[in-house]
């Protein structure tokens, strides 16, 4: 999806006009228009505080996965309203599924189809935890039951996760960005550094939280970032490390409607995010406003690698095109 337009970001006749000819000779640029794939009502603190959304959810187990441990699919019956992004949700540190059984279900009925996955062991550390995340998003893509995959749009996917699969989720996030999304709850990662993050990433720590301590993992996390088209980080009041598995309304809030957001281009849910929220739920809630008004992050000075140009598309796309034309290389 194309969230820049270039005539927002090269301005004047001389070079507008060179990017004409360079597409006649070179083909057609990207779309310049945003597209949304609103599902459901309108947003309402009430109906994100809910326990459940709009939409009936269904299961469907995963057998006979390759890469990850299985787990189970939590997907929309309705049928009427187009297709659904995908979302994984990752376990932490020797959990499973089934702990985050309460949150799948309730992203799941706000529209997407969720996988909450096993890990190959539940002792994995947070890369493999990514990379089991990365397979298990191929797999709801490519090899998920018809009734899933019927009622999935494979181009929007995202990765979720809590504590070592939070970790996990920076992981796919850095190695992945084609992903529309990414939400790291109370993550755990021995590496501070993700500037190589360029995927809109929420980070929910939690205040009390004693075994992923925001000032040691969520906040550094937060910080080095600086390449990350869209980002935010998000402190549970009162919250301890397990807020993932108790599934408080206030990080289903923040969650879903980040995801609501990104996977699906809702500007519905910018009043959610940006300006923060003032509540006393969140001891701490930081972003990179504006969401919709013209987008957060700042485009490369230099055209980014081949697999890095899915958030700059424009940019790999019209500063070559424009490069080529005027033989500027």
């Amino acid at each position: 999806m194309k969230r820049r337009s270039i005539t927002a970001s090269i301005r004047g006749g001389v070079l507008v006009g060179a990017l004409a000819l360079s597409s006649m000779a070179i083909g057609s640029g990207p779309a310049q228009a945003q597209t949304s794939y609103q599902r459901g009502p309108n947003p309402t603190t009430a109906s994100l505080n809910a326990s459940a959304g709009p939409f009936a959810v269904s299961t469907s187990s995963i057998t006979g996965a390759s890469g990850f441990g299985g787990g189970t699919v939590y997907y929309p019956t309705d049928t009427s309203q187009g297709t659904f992004g995908g979302v994984v949700i990752t376990p932490g540190f020797t959990a499973t599924s089934g702990t985050y059984a309460g949150l799948a279900r309730r992203v799941a009925s706000h529209g997407f189809v969720v996988a909450a996955i096993n890990t190959n062991s539940t002792l994995d550390q947070p890369d493999s935890r990514g990379a089991q995340m990365l397979r298990a998003l191929d797999w709801l893509a490519g090899s998920s039951p018809t009734a899933v995959r019927s009622r999935l749009d494979s181009s929007r996917m995202a990765a979720a996760g809590h504590s070592m699969g939070g970790g996990g989720t920076l992981r796919a996030a850095n190695d992945r960005p084609s992903l529309q999304a990414a939400v790291a709850l109370q993550p755990w990662h021995s590496s501070k550094s993700w500037t190589g993050v360029r995927v809109p990433t929420m980070i929910i720590g939690a205040e009390n939280d004693s075994i992923a301590s925001v000032s040691s993992h969520s906040e550094p996390f937060y910080n080095s970032m600086s390449n990350a088209p869209e980002k935010a980080y998000v402190e549970l009041n009162g919250e301890s490390h397990m807020a993932a598995a108790t599934n408080p309304a206030d990080q289903a809030r923040a969650m879903v409607a980040w995801l609501k957001r990104y996977v699906d281009d809702d500007t519905r849910y910018d009043a959610f995010t940006c300006p923060p929220p003032s509540s006393s739920d969140y001891s701490e809630w930081r972003n990179t406003c504006p969401n919709s008004g013209g987008g957060g992050g700042t485009p490369p000075t230099t055209t980014p690698p081949v697999e890095e140009c899915e958030w700059w598309e424009w940019w790999c796309t019209d500063s070559n095109a424009l490069r080529g034309f005027l033989g500027i290389g």
